[in-house]
């Protein structure tokens, strides 16, 4: 089953799917900076573009570009920042 959802007044795009048991989803970040909050653990994978982090409770900013991944642990959030453009990401639910 696969569901859309649309975040900061359409400014990031997602779909939301399963494979292999596993919930995940993919989606698209205009260029901006967005808050997102964590339910479950994830690993991000960025597969376009190059965005800096700054995960919740650490000052320090990390910067991704496409071919890398983070963590976030459950119950938790991160800041997310588009570095010159449009950033595309995989979204695994650990």
């Amino acid at each position: 089953m696969l569901s859309h959802n649309s975040y900061f007044d359409d400014q990031v795009q997602s779909l939301g799917f399963e494979r292999h048991g596993r919930k995940a989803s993919v989606g698209v970040l205009a260029e901006g900076e967005y808050h997102f909050g964590t339910a479950a653990a994830e690993r991000m994978s960025i597969v376009s573009g190059a965005v800096s982090v700054t995960l919740d409770g650490e000052s320090e900013e990390r910067h991704y570009s496409a071919g890398s991944s983070f963590e976030i642990g459950a119950n938790s959030g991160f800041d997310i920042r588009t570095q010159g453009g449009v950033a595309a990401y995989l979204c695994e639910y650990l």
